[in-house]
């Protein structure tokens, strides 16, 4: 994964989320807090990622989801189309802690590597 952006969802700006920092918003579900925030990213397919939106790879996104503690919580179908190459997702945690240290991999590269004969999550 590459090119890993902020993304703001027009979502936002509904009653139901309210802005807690930068690209963070919280909202309830099924009566628990979440904190949600929402990223682009372009995959790489020479790295065995998808080759299009509409085909987000299980990995690296599986590695993510475990490393900083959430969960997809939107899979934004209008945007991830098999014409557009740029992915967009919404994560989330019942721990803001999580979320903002999620939001550390913007502006990195992002992906899956074997090291000592183990797969592993590179962040770069």
């Amino acid at each position: 994964m590459k090119q890993i952006e902020s993304y703001h969802a027009p979502k936002y700006e509904s009653g139901m989320y309210s802005s807690v920092e930068d690209g963070i918003y919280k909202t309830e579900e099924d009566g628990e807090v979440l904190y949600v925030t929402s990223l682009s990213f372009v995959q790489e397919p020479e790295l065995e990622e998808g080759g299009s939106a509409a085909e987000i790879s299980q990995y690296p996104m599986e590695d993510i989801l475990d490393e900083f503690l959430c969960h997809i919580s939107d899979f934004y179908e209008d945007l991830n189309t098999e014409q557009s190459q740029v992915c967009v997702q919404e994560f989330a945690s019942p721990d803001l802690e999580d979320i903002r240290k999620l939001r550390t991999i913007i502006g990195k590269h992002v992906y899956n590597k074997e090291i000592d004969g183990y797969i592993k999550l590179v962040i770069e």
